[in-house]
């Protein structure tokens, strides 16, 4: 396989620059008629997979929304993944783990290791444990050709006082390891597109950054490229402000692809 960040730019190049977050909280899944249970989230996912899976760059399932029924919920999660990644689409599981030891080993390999059910191609991760305390990721990332992203400035207003803080420190760690990749590496961060002004400089990451907070949370297309400009690797995930056109599949693509050519207008 290739690297994550040069197929990340492929699978961008092939189907814009989206990342779809499969987020089936209760509220949605009332909204589309179906049963806050597994039978409800297994229909939910389907229809994410049918709708999605081959003509999205990246889908991201929020893990904690499967997590919440248990293993018959994990089940869901792995075969939303295994559906997606039959058809080439890239899956970012949206996990934010981050702890030390044995702890991080046993979450890289549950991730990003080849053999394993919840395998996928990147996920996320928080770095306040310490950057260097993610390492096992990182190193199964370069082992088995994955991706991590890592936390930066996300868009959640109750961090920004400790996140702009730490930052610049967190993607310069980042930067160091990226560098000399090419086209980028494969080892990004998540800056939302919230933050009002970018207090962080991202010109040397040389890697991907997800940029959470598109369409529900306020973010805008024009925020993105206010923020961004032409960084490589720029992803902006959309979940509640596409989900809602559900759960009519043919509704589901006509809203990823009209949020996709906005988000490559200037392109």
């Amino acid at each position: 396989m290739t690297d994550f960040g040069p197929r990340l730019l492929e699978a961008m190049h092939r189907h814009g620059r989206l990342c779809v977050g499969v987020d089936p909280h209760t509220a949605l899944l009332r909204e589309w008629g179906l049963s806050d249970d597994v039978a409800g989230l297994a229909a939910f996912t389907e229809i994410c997979a049918e709708a999605f899976a081959g003509t999205a760059a990246v889908i991201k399932p929020q893990s904690a929304f499967f997590e919440r029924f248990g293993s018959a919920g994990i089940a869901v999660l792995e075969r939303l993944i295994a559906a997606c990644r039959a058809t080439g689409t890239l899956v970012l599981l949206d996990v934010k783990r981050g702890d030390i030891g044995t702890t991080m080993d046993a979450y890289a390999e549950a991730y990003l290791g080849p053999a394993s059910p919840l395998g996928v191609d990147a996920i996320t991760a928080s770095p306040y444990v310490g950057v260097g305390a993610l390492e096992p990721a990182f190193e199964a990332a370069r082992k088995f050709d994955g991706g991590v992203f890592v936390l930066a400035l996300t868009s959640n207003a109750d961090g920004a006082e400790i996140q702009r803080a730490l930052a610049q420190g967190i993607v310069d760690d980042l930067a160091e390891r990226n560098h000399g990749a090419d086209p980028i590496g494969s080892l990004g961060v998540v800056v939302g597109a919230t933050v009002g002004e970018l207090s962080v400089d991202l010109t040397r990451l040389n890697g991907p950054i997800l940029v959470p907070g598109v369409g529900a949370q306020g973010g805008t297309p024009a925020d993105v490229r206010r923020l961004f400009g032409d960084l490589p690797g720029v992803l902006p995930a959309v979940s509640r402000g596409l989900l809602r056109a559900g759960p009519d599949v043919a509704g589901l693509r006509a809203a990823a692809a009209s949020l996709t050519a906005e988000l490559s207008a200037d392109e």
